[in-house]
């Protein structure tokens, strides 16, 4: 069973999220074991101090390393050697494929940062690789972890209800391009009717239809994903 861990100051703060939905269901049935650790217990001092100035002057706190390090060598002891993330702005962009990577990690620990961030002796030290969702900055790593870990857990073999879920997801597969629109009942909702198409029962034009709708997003919202892209066979109908 996979194990992740979450070293953060506020694990009262995700709990009931990983107790939750997907999360909560997988961990329940052994699916999949996740711990957070608050790395303010791993403090020395009576005052149970985690930050300080930081060195050069500047506004803020930083992170100090002992406390983080104590933590990772306490959970390592226990379990082995973790795959260790530290979410960050200024690390790599977290995409699909990444999480499909850490889909197949025995062990990965995240360190969910708050402040100005953490001492970078840290990540030399302890070997994290610097983890990002994007070009903007949180108060604190812990959505970012729970993002980065959902990503990874809903890969999991008998996570979802459905295994072909995951497959079908935006970015999976080979082309990494995005979902087509989905619909459901009512057939027709304030004038807006469900694409005919879709109710013909012909799977080979609904998949065309589908790869032509997921296209046809790709170039409101995605630009960048189209490279190399050729355009659908089929265009779109009338009614989408």
């Amino acid at each position: 069973m996979p194990l992740f861990a979450i070293l953060t100051l506020f694990p009262e703060a995700i709990e009931p999220y990983l107790g939750a939905s997907i999360l909560g269901s997988a961990r329940e049935r052994g699916l999949v074991e996740v711990v957070t650790i608050d790395f303010r217990d791993f403090t020395r001092d009576r005052h149970r101090t985690v930050d300080d100035r930081p060195f050069g002057g500047g506004p803020g706190m930083v992170l100090r390393p002992e406390p983080i390090a104590e933590a990772v060598e306490w959970l390592e002891r226990r379990h082995g050697s973790f795959r260790k993330l530290a979410m960050c702005p200024s690390g790599r962009p977290f995409r699909q494929a990444f999480a499909e990577d850490l889909a197949r990690s025995e062990r990965v620990l995240f360190l969910a940062g708050r402040y100005e961030g953490f001492d970078e002796r840290v990540r030399e030290e302890l070997g994290f690789e610097l983890v990002s969702l994007g070009d903007f900055v949180l108060s604190g790593g812990e959505l970012p972890a729970l993002c980065v870990l959902e990503a990874a857990a809903r890969l999991l073999p008998g996570v979802l209800g459905h295994e072909e879920s995951a497959v079908q997801d935006s970015f999976s597969g080979a082309e990494r391009r995005l979902d087509h629109p989905h619909y459901t009942r009512p057939r027709v909702w304030r004038g807006r009717e469900v694409p005919e198409v879709l109710l013909s029962g012909d799977h080979a034009q609904i998949d065309r239809w589908r790869r032509a709708a997921a296209l046809h997003r790709m170039r409101e919202t995605r630009l960048d994903l189209l490279a190399g892209t050729p355009p659908p066979a089929d265009p779109l109908p009338p009614n989408t």
